[in-house]
């Protein structure tokens, strides 16, 4: 496997959408505002909804794109697809652009694991959208539906694609370690929740 089939789909996913939004939204530096995130949550939040639907769309865009990619370099062998997924999300979540400081991969994972287990991935889907109309957390919603893919990739996939499910799910579940937190001891924001908010993605 070529080692640009990693390198590229890094690259891609590292690349901050949410930060580049809010800059052309006369944000600076979002990191410093709301949740300190870069993702769909904190730039709706802090800018509106219109650049956090395009921030949402831009991670999932760069999330499938970047697994393309690596797919691609790799002559579509399933290892290639797996290490373009973790990546992916990894470039996310530590972007190289930001001094290795990123957003916390749900949306770029949603991206990456659409590509690699798609069925799982839409399988897992409404649970994010009944959890975040039931309780308002877009980090339960996140960390609910994360953990669902890799139970559906190992009965519709292959061990390895299950297994690059289950450590996507793991890097997401422990970048929400925070609203873990938060939510144990009931003081995560709900979505629509004004000021100081904390986002989960």
């Amino acid at each position: 496997m070529s080692v640009l089939a990693a390198l590229v789909p890094y690259a891609i996913g590292a690349i901050p959408i949410g930060w580049l939004i809010a800059r052309v939204f006369g944000v600076s530096d979002i990191r410093r505002h709301g949740s300190g995130t870069i993702g769909a949550t904190n730039v709706l939040r802090t800018v509106g909804r219109g650049p956090a639907i395009a921030t949402l769309v831009g991670d999932v865009l760069k999330g499938y794109l970047a697994v393309a990619a690596g797919a691609a370099l790799g002559s579509g062998a399933g290892t290639a697809v797996a290490v373009a997924t973790v990546a992916a999300v990894v470039g996310n979540c530590w972007s190289v652009f930001l001094g290795f400081r990123g957003g916390k991969g749900v949306a770029t994972g949603l991206g990456a694991l659409l590509y690699t287990v798609p069925l799982a991935t839409a399988a897992a889907l409404p649970v994010f959208v009944v959890v975040l109309a039931t309780t308002r957390y877009v980090s339960l919603a996140s960390l609910l539906s994360a953990a669902c893919v890799p139970f559906g990739a190992v009965t519709l996939y292959s061990r390895s694609a299950a297994l690059t499910a289950l450590v996507v799910a793991v890097i997401v579940i422990a970048r929400h370690h925070a609203n873990i937190a938060r939510l144990r001891a009931g003081t995560e924001s709900r979505l629509g929740q004004r000021g100081d908010a904390h986002g989960a993605a």
